[in-house]
């Protein structure tokens, strides 16, 4: 064992640590999986290539996505890289939590709350749930968020402070958010005008890349699809970096190669490609 609760397999040369994001590559934006993406994906896991699920969901929100993917044994990437776990069906609950990276979400959440009063907040804690200052469900939640006073929020360890405005663009909000000078923190923003903000240096890539030193995969042997700015990172860091063809420019300019949009199976085209590799 490198890292407690992941195993070595480095001797797994003629593997692919192959990551995939979930909203907007594996599912639609309606949260939907396609035939052909679920076919490829489970054919993938069944080859034996370690298939991590990279996500900003919880993991409440992921495991369902875990499931329908045939994975028993492995590991998910989620909140943006603010928690890792490792999947085996053989324990009580299926999976077991490595690591959380916590971080104290109060001077983001001030200067947040000065800027964007009329933006709904939530936070993921140190154990798992959700808390909000107002109704604010998500799907990606995996949980129903607590209604708790300001005070109580300001006071919580995060692993994960979301926030959603209603007033704006994804790039007018983009924009807000950059002028505020947040320290200590990494955040991204979503398609709609969505905050992802987790602990300082934590993104998609900084967890795939503990795995890909723990699990001993060369650089080379890393394949990472994903479609939004939270990507951005994971895409760069991969060995091979795919956007989907619905990506925002930014994203698609780290990228290696595009794929085809999510409603047009991107992911199962790629995949497959994988799968069957041409002739030399």
């Amino acid at each position: 064992m490198t890292r407690t609760g992941i195993e070595d397999r480095s001797e797994a040369t003629e593997t692919y640590m192959i990551c995939l994001d979930v909203d907007g590559t594996l599912v639609n934006h309606v949260g939907e999986m396609s035939p052909a993406v679920k076919d490829s994906a489970r054919a993938i896991v069944a080859a034996g290539h370690e298939v991590v699920i990279s996500t900003g969901r919880s993991l409440g929100a992921t495991l369902p996505v875990i499931q329908m993917l045939g994975i028993e044994n492995g590991y998910a990437v989620c909140c943006n890289g603010g928690v890792t776990v490792r999947i085996d069906t053989t324990l009580e609950d299926g999976y077991e939590i490595i690591e959380r990276k916590t971080f104290d979400p109060a001077p983001a959440l001030r200067a947040l709350l000065k800027a964007l009063p009329t933006a709904k907040y939530a936070l993921e804690d140190d154990k798992g749930q959700f808390l909000s200052t107002e109704r604010f469900e998500d799907a990606s939640f995996g949980v129903v968020a607590t209604p708790v006073t300001l005070d109580k929020m300001l006071e919580a360890t995060a692993v994960r402070l979301v926030v959603f405005s209603t007033d704006a663009t994804a790039e007018e909000f983009g924009d807000a958010v950059g002028t505020l000078g947040l320290s200590g923190v990494t955040y991204s923003v979503g398609w709609t005008a969505w905050l992802d903000i987790a602990a300082e240096g934590v993104t998609k890539a900084s967890g795939l890349e503990a795995l890909r030193m723990a699990r001993g995969f060369d650089i080379e042997r890393t394949i990472a699809v994903g479609d939004g700015r939270n990507d951005i990172e994971m895409l760069s860091w991969a060995g091979r970096g795919v956007a989907m063809g619905q990506a925002p420019d930014e994203v698609k300019a780290v990228a290696d190669e595009i794929a085809a949009g999510v409603d047009d199976d991107g992911l199962a085209k790629v995949l497959q490609d994988f799968l069957m590799p041409k002739a030399a």
